[in-house]
């Protein structure tokens, strides 16, 4: 893996980029639709070449770092281009479509592919965002074929454990979906939908912590949110369902003056939440 490519600059992929030439000694090659990003990536010594279709078999891993729809498209488009020796890792937020796109062609041009999702982010995204430091402690999901080659699956974990990621969970796609849809989906619909309040454009000098918590994830990429959003549409809109159902719970206990009730609700939530932890 001396020659690392990496196509899409964004914070995920301009964070890899930048962990990669900190960490580590392998050159990069990355790609990006914006010049802007190209050139910042270029003067801050994040890439070493700009990847293209005729050094992209030099790449000896190659990660996507593109919303779903554009990362299936360039795969598909360039497949024959990448190395058979070459592994593929996407670090693309939901796994189903995504595996089941990038599989077939892995097979089929003799490619290695693992689907993988770094748990790390910013509410602010692009590359003037990225920091080679944003996986410090964070766990790198992958989700290998049940007859993944282990010691491919060693070469990844030491890669990634190299950038900084504290952990390596292994998963398949429909459970990672289904995880991903309550501690990542739901919590940026929630935090969209809150602020759609008309208090949230008075509230100055009457809020702190709680409200900056919960309104962080407001800000964000409407176009790729919505992409992750229905690929996984099945396992949030199951969770929508249970916080909409909890939400009623409360509203009826408090419009009813219903004390004893709310006390009840409040400390379910309170025990949950001892129990689930919170990160």
């Amino acid at each position: 893996m001396s020659t690392i490519g990496i196509v899409g600059l964004g914070l995920i992929g301009g964070s890899m980029a930048k962990a990669i030439k900190f960490h580590t000694d392998h050159a990069v090659y990355g790609a990006d639709l914006n010049p802007d990003t190209m050139a910042l990536a270029f003067a801050s010594g994040a890439i070493d070449s700009e990847l293209d279709g005729g050094n992209l078999g030099e790449c000896g891993l190659v990660l996507l770092a593109l919303p779903p729809e554009a990362l299936v498209g360039w795969a598909e488009a360039n497949a024959p281009k990448i190395a058979k020796t070459a592994v593929v890792v996407d670090l693309c937020g939901v796994k189903r479509m995504i595996c089941d796109r990038l599989r077939p062609l892995a097979k089929k041009y003799g490619f290695s592919y693992v689907g993988g999702h770094p748990m790390a982010g910013k509410e602010h995204g692009g590359f003037k965002n990225a920091t080679a430091l944003l996986f410090s402690g964070a766990s790198m999901i992958l989700t290998p074929e049940g007859d993944a080659d282990a010691p491919l699956l060693e070469r990844l974990k030491g890669f990634f454990l190299s950038l900084g990621f504290g952990t390596i969970t292994y998963s398949t796609p429909a459970e990672h979906d289904r995880i991903i849809s309550y501690t990542s989906q739901l919590c940026h619909i929630t935090s969209s939908a809150f602020v759609k309040s008309p208090t949230a454009q008075t509230h100055m000098g009457f809020s702190a912590g709680s409200f900056r918590d919960l309104t962080r994830v407001a800000y964000l990429d409407e176009d790729m949110w919505t992409e992750l959003f229905l690929a996984d549409a099945d396992f949030l809109t199951g969770e929508l369902d249970t916080l909409i159902s909890h939400l009623r719970e409360y509203r009826e206990a408090i419009g009813a003056g219903d004390k004893d009730r709310l006390r009840e609700l409040l400390r379910e939530g309170r025990e949950l939440k001892m129990t689930a932890g919170g990160t």
